[in-house]
This record gives structure tokens, sequence and C-alpha cells, in this order.
């Protein structure tokens, strides 16, 4: 309901360009050494990215029933300085330096593709300037080994000096996929490639929550 609002509101008003930001999760659970296209059909798995499908169909269909110029970007995982502490890594990094245990889903074998927020910042600003009007395209850094959020866990622990202890499984998410990657050749066809490696990124990410407590405390307790 809210795409439907802005875009309603985009074509009355004859903006320039509609852009959509989308997920990687709109293509739901994919095999290993699958990487979903733009052209793959949609199979969301939780109401959350069946909402966001619905709202990429919205987007395209505005498009061709009004000549809408529009442009969808379907992202994976991002990180980096400045994501709200609910989320994974920061949840995980705030929650080692206060003393807390760190909840993993399962039994954490879950793959996300992570992408520095700053690349994909760059990617946004690529497309505005330059993306086909009435396109869709996957944006990811597609590392490899890929990496579990098991992994992940382990790495931050180790980046902060903390014990295995503090890791707790947890129940599982319900409806919670597995593994998630997409294929970035038509964003590459146009120059982009991300910039930074995982592993610096992470250590600068982990760097900025141990710096920067007065932004974030406030956040936890509030």
């Amino acid at each position: 309901l809210g795409v439907q609002t802005l875009i309603e509101a985009a074509k009355k008003h004859a903006v320039k360009l509609f852009y959509q930001i989308s997920t990687d999760e709109v293509y739901g659970d994919l095999p290993p050494g699958n990487f979903a296209k733009e052209s793959d059909p949609l199979s969301p798995s939780s109401p959350y990215s069946a909402a966001k499908a619905a709202g990429d169909l919205l987007v395209l269909s505005y498009a061709r029933t009004f000549d809408l110029p529009v442009i969808i970007s379907r992202c994976t995982n991002n990180y980096g300085p400045y994501q709200y502490p609910e989320k994974m890594l920061p949840l995980f990094i705030t929650n080692i330096l206060r003393g807390e245990k760190i909840p993993v889903y399962g039994d954490g074998q879950q793959i996300r593709d992570w992408l520095h927020v700053s690349d994909h910042c760059r990617a946004i600003d690529l497309l505005v300037a330059r993306g086909q009007r009435g396109a869709v395209y996957n944006i990811g850094a597609n590392h490899q080994p890929e990496h579990t959020n098991l992994e992940i866990a382990d790495l931050l622990l180790q980046e902060l000096g903390a014990e295995p202890t503090v890791i707790k499984h947890v129940a599982d998410r319900l409806g919670h996929d597995r593994r998630y990657a997409v294929d970035v050749q038509r964003i590459q066809s146009l120059g982009w490639k991300p910039v930074v490696p995982f592993a610096p990124g992470i250590r600068q990410t982990v760097a900025w929550y141990v710096q920067h407590p007065a932004w974030w405390k406030p956040l936890i307790n509030h």
C-alpha cells in the first residue's frame, strides 16, 4: 500500500524517475551454486518478501501501463556504519560489547551475501544516472567463499576478542530461507563492481561501533 501511494503520486506529478529499492528475498530460497537472475520467477517465502515482490510488480505495471520511468534494484544484505542495532551484524557487535549473548537462529547455516553500504550507494547512484528505465537490477558482492551466519558470528568474536560461549542458538525464524544469492552481470555491464573487500569491511564496521557507543547506546536503551 505504501508503494501504491508513492507511485500514484509519482504518476500524478510526472516524476522523472521512480526508484524502487527491493530485496534479494523476493527470489526465495536458492540451492548452493544457483544465482537468481532478474528475469527469474519471484518466489517469496515470508509476508515481508511477498509484500516487496508485490511492490515490484506494481511498479513494473505502472511502467508498462502509464509509461512511468522506473528502475528496480534488488540488493543483498547491507552492512556498515549507522546500521540500526536490530540488524544482525550491529546486533551481534553491540551485544558482544555489552557482554550480552548473541542470538543465532537455528543451526546458523543460513547464507547471505554481504555488501558494504558504500558499494550499494555507488550502485544506486550509477543506476539513477545510467540505468535503463523499466529495468530491474540485482546488486550484490558475490563473495567467495560464501559465509554462513555462524561463521560471521565467529569472525566478530575474533575481532572483539570474545569467547564462543557468548553464542546462543535460538529457535529459527518461521519460513527462514537458507540461502540468498543474485546474479549481478547486468549492473556489472554498466561498469559497477563492489570495491570494499569482505574482511576489511567487517573490521572497519566493528571498529566504527566500538568508537561510536554514543550513537548506538541510546537506540538500544530506548
